[in-house]
Parts: C-alpha cells; sequence; structure tokens
C-alpha cells in the first residue's frame, strides 16, 4: 500500500515519449506535471510515476539525488489517495512530475504541494469524466 515498487515507476522509453508528446500538463510551484489517461487495465498498476530532477539545476548528484527522495516520499504518502480517485473514475494515470527550481524545499513545502497537485488532478479527471 505505501510502497513503490518497479511496477509503478514509469521506465519504458516509448511510453515515456507518449506521455511528453501527448499528455496534459499542470504547473504547481516547484513542479511541472505532465499526466496521460489511460484505459485501465488488470496487468497494469492505477497509477505509473517518472520523477525527474533537471542536471542544468542541480550541478551535484547528491543535491538531485535529495530532491528526488523527498518527491517519491510525499508522492508514495499521497499515493493510496491518488488510486481511490483513479478507482472512482475507472482509469489509470502515467504521471511525470519534474523538479522546476533551483533551491531545495523543506520536506513539509513540498508535502503541501503534492496535495495542491492531486487536487488539481482530481478537478480535471471529475470535469473530463462529465
Amino acid at each position: 500500500m505505501f510502497t513503490l515498487p518497479k511496477t509503478e515507476r514509469l521506465c519504458s522509453k516509448k511510453q515515456i515519449e507518449d506521455l511528453y508528446l501527448h499528455g496534459q500538463r499542470l504547473w504547481v510551484f516547484p513542479y511541472h506535471v505532465c499526466w496521460m489517461r489511460r484505459d485501465s487495465d488488470a496487468a497494469t498498476p492505477p497509477a505509473q510515476v517518472l520523477i525527474s530532477v533537471s542536471k542544468k539545476r542541480f550541478h551535484h548528484a547528491v543535491d538531485r539525488n535529495r530532491v528526488k527522495r523527498l518527491t517519491r516520499e510525499c508522492y508514495r504518502l499521497h499515493k493510496p489517495q491518488l488510486n481511490d480517485l483513479l478507482q472512482q473514475a475507472g482509469c489509470s494515470l502515467t504521471l511525470s512530475i519534474s523538479y522546476a527550481h533551483n533551491e531545495i524545499l523543506d520536506y513539509s513545502t513540498l508535502f503541501h504541494k503534492m496535495d495542491k497537485i492531486l487536487a488539481k488532478l482530481e478537478e480535471t479527471l471529475v470535469e473530463s469524466k462529465k
């Protein structure tokens, strides 16, 4: 439930390319989110996620890894809420979360921003369902 296994991570280059070409975008500071709705399938998880941090903004791998670790933790704790939302909508998501700020923000701020991302996703999924 509160884990992030390999199956829930987006690794396929073809799927990533398709996501960036045809996906919808939203911006919640400091995250740039690209997402695409897909048909739910019993074999795939409800949401697959890609988390990225730019090498241009954080030159040191230690800093990039810290930001990715904080973001993964925020996503992991919000995952049950996202899965419930997707189950109600009857769909699955492919999701890319990119960190787009020059400084490392504290965990509580990032956690709050992940709440906002889920709220915007819920809003758009409910609108598209109508």
